[in-house]
């Protein structure tokens, strides 16, 4: 057999990996346990941030796929992973190599809490005939649903892609409402591909998901837009029901942008440290009121609250009692009180 030559014309910015994760452990690992284990060790000796979601994002895996490659990392013994109260996970530590020929254990860093369990698979993906599909077409309720995938992705829809449509209305039994909501959440992240929708529905099913409220629940606690709102009231905890409500009720029904939400959380957290999202909720609820849009109109709002005097009390000399202070002021600290 002719051995290939190699040849090397330029230096790389590169990650290093070891030879014995090449000779020892790659034969066993799948495809997506090989990717993650390798974008791990990449992004840690680069010393840059990323989360779960980044990963997932980043190769169109769901987020459980993810978790699986890491256990399965964890059980090689070539990662520990660290887990809070809530069984969600907060770190990861790459290990040294073990020799598979070695009798010592390695110790985790840390204690390790009791495996998260592993959802129960949903059934294999029905195959439909062309009948059913026809069938599926020409339904009144269900050619809607076509229609809207047609129009969130902006193409028509192949043979495949209708299939995987009827698996998620037939099989998985989603409302078209739900169905709705699902290809609009995926298309917003810049998910068209219906491979992607279909691991996004069974995920949903597996958690017993059946209503567009639910699946809005359960989304949130995984956008990253949320995360940083969390991270801006100094929160470092998975966001509980009641945050998250807080959250969507300043996106949905007060349509103000992330960069809007955030400039309440600053002023937040320079004026108290409990009931945060209440406070920042006043602060919000009052820019709805005067109409704020964007962060130019909380400074322009700020600049007139500024330029308007607030009623003084005189004594016979005509001097101000107090020294004045901006409306703005005044308005977050009645607010403070009433809290």
């Amino acid at each position: 057999m002719t051995h290939l030559t190699v040849y090397k014309d330029q230096d790389f910015n590169a990650t290093i990996i070891s030879n014995q994760f090449i000779d020892e452990y790659m034969v066993e690992a799948n495809v997506a346990q090989i990717k993650i284990y390798l974008y791990l060790v990449r992004m840690t000796n680069a010393n840059l941030p990323f989360s779960l979601s980044d990963i997932a994002d980043r190769f169109n895996y769901m987020e459980k796929d993810v978790l699986r490659a890491l256990r399965y990392w964890e059980k090689q013994k070539l990662l520990s992973l660290d887990y809070d109260s809530e069984q969600n996970l907060k770190a990861v530590h790459i290990l040294p190599f073990p020799s598979l020929n070695a009798t010592a254990e390695i110790v985790p860093l840390t204690p390790k809490l009791a495996p998260v369990p592993t959802p129960v698979p949903a059934s294999p993906k029905t195959v439909f005939t062309a009948d059913d599909l026809e069938v599926f077409r020409n339904n009144n309720e269900t050619a809607q649903i076509i229609f809207v995938a047609e129009q969130y992705t902006g193409k028509m829809l192949s043979r495949s892609d209708v299939e995987t449509l009827f698996f998620i209305y037939d099989t998985l039994k989603f409302e078209p409402d739900l169905i709705d909501y699902l290809i609009q959440y995926c298309v917003g992240k810049g998910k068209k591909q219906f491979s992607y929708m279909e691991k996004v529905a069974i995920d949903w099913s597996e958690s017993h998901i059946t209503s567009v409220k639910e699946a809005k629940l359960r989304t949130a606690k995984f956008d990253k837009q949320v995360y940083g709102i969390m991270q801006a009231l100094g929160k470092t905890t998975t966001p509980t029901d009641p945050e998250i409500a807080y959250i969507r009720k300043w996106f949905d029904t007060f349509g103000f942008s992330y960069d809007v939400i955030l400039k309440a959380c600053e002023r937040t957290v320079l004026k108290v440290d409990r009931n945060r999202f209440p406070y920042a909720d006043g602060i919000l609820s009052k820019w709805h009121e005067a109409n704020v849009k964007s962060v130019r109109d909380i400074e322009a709002l700020d600049s007139s609250h500024q330029k308007t005097p607030l009623p003084s009390s005189k004594k016979d000399g005509g001097f101000n009692d107090f020294a004045q202070r901006s409306y703005d002021y005044n308005a977050l600290e009645k607010m403070l009180l009433s809290n």
